[in-house]
C-alpha cells in the first residue's frame, strides 16, 4: 500500500493530527467525523476533505479507525457493512481503544464479510501524535500489517505483536493500567506539594528529571497547575472509558488491580462535579477544595 488513497474515521484531537501526517506523507485522506467543522479542520491539516458518515465516504482500499468507544465501533461498522456488504480485497486498521472483546466482534464481522483486520491502538497521545511519534501495537496476519505499516509509520514506530485479533488491544489495556495511575499519581504528587506551602511549578521541575519522573507526570504537569479551561488534549471522560476497559479485563482475567480501581474513582469524581469533558490533567481538582 504505497500512498494509496485512504479513509480515516474519527479525525477529532488525536485523529485528525495522525491523519494529517499520513496525507503529509504523500497518501489521499478523506476524514469521517460528524463534527459540524470536520470539513474546515480536514482541510486546514491538508486532507483531501471529510464527510460525516462512512456511507458517504469514497470506495477506497484502507480504512482507519479512531472512533472513542466500542458502540461507536459497533455503529461505525454496521454503518460500513450496510453500504458496501462485501468487503473483499480492503483493509481496516482499528485503532482506536475499545478493548479486546469489541475488537474481536467487530473484526470479526468485518472478516466474514471478507475485510482484511489489523488491531492496531496507539500511545502517546496528542504531543505524540502531532509528531509522529506515537507507538503503535498492531496485531494481524503478518502480510496485513506489513501491508498497511506505510500509511501508519507517518503516525510512528509499528511494533508487531502477534497474530491473534485483540491482542493489540490486550496491551493497551496493560498500557491504559499505567497511564490512568500515573496521570492520578502526578496530580496527587503536585497537590501534595502546594499542599506543604511549596511552589508546584518549581517542583515538577526539579522532580520530573530524576527518578521520579514519568511521561504523565512531565506532559499533564504543565497543564495541571493552569486552569479548568486548559487545553483539551484527552478528556477526563476517555478516561473514565479506558479505565473502565482495564477494569473490566481485569475482572474478566481475575487479575487484582486496587491502584487502578482507586484511579478510576478519581476519574468517576471528576466527570460527575462537571469534569467529563474538560482535560483529563483536570482530575486534580478532585483533590482541591474550594
Amino acid at each position: 500500500m504505497n500512498a494509496s488513497p485512504l479513509v480515516f474515521v474519527g479525525i477529532g484531537a488525536i485523529g485528525l493530527p495522525m491523519a494529517a501526517r499520513i496525507a503529509a506523507a504523500g497518501h489521499d485522506v478523506t476524514g469521517v467525523d460528524p463534527a459540524p467543522a470536520a470539513a474546515i479542520r480536514a482541510k486546514e491539516a491538508g486532507l483531501t476533505g471529510a464527510v460525516t458518515t462512512v456511507r458517504d465516504a469514497p470506495d477506497t482500499p484502507t480504512t482507519l479507525v479512531m472512533v472513542a468507544t466500542p458502540d461507536q465501533l459497533a455503529a461505525l461498522v454496521t454503518d460500513a457493512l450496510d453500504a458496501r456488504p462485501d468487503q473483499s480485497g480492503r483493509y481496516w486498521v482499528i485503532m482506536s481503544t475499545v478493548g479486546p472483546d469489541a475488537v474481536r466482534a467487530q473484526g470479526g464481522r468485518l472478516a466474514a464479510a471478507g475485510a482484511r483486520v489489523v488491531d492496531a491502538p496507539v500511545t502517546g497521545g496528542v504531543a505524540r501524535a502531532r509528531t509522529g511519534e506515537l507507538t503503535i501495537f498492531a496485531a494481524g496476519a503478518a502480510d496485513d500489517v506489513a501491508a498497511v505499516t506505510p500509511a501508519l509509520s507517518a503516525c510512528g514506530t509499528v511494533r508487531p505483536v502477534g497474530e491473534r485479533p485483540g491482542d493489540g488491544q490486550a496491551i493497551k489495556v496493560v498500557n491504559q493500567h499505567l497511564c490512568s495511575v500515573h496521570i492520578v499519581a502526578a496530580a496527587e504528587a503536585l497537590n501534595l506539594a502546594a499542599s506543604l506551602d511549596l511552589d508546584p511549578a518549581q517542583v515538577l521541575g526539579l522532580v520530573e528529571g530524576g527518578a521520579a519522573g514519568s511521561f504523565m507526570l512531565s506532559d499533564r504537569g504543565p497543564r495541571m497547575l493552569g486552569g479548568t479551561d486548559v487545553e483539551v488534549t484527552s478528556a477526563v471522560s476517555i478516561f473514565v472509558k479506558d479505565s473502565g476497559l482495564v477494569a473490566d479485563a481485569a475482572r474478566a482475567a481475575d487479575a487484582p488491580t486496587p491502584l487502578l480501581d482507586l484511579a478510576r474513582d478519581r476519574y468517576l469524581a471528576a466527570a460527575d462535579s462537571g469534569l467529563a469533558a474538560r482535560d483529563d490533567s483536570r482530575v486534580i481538582e478532585t483533590y482541591q477544595t474550594p
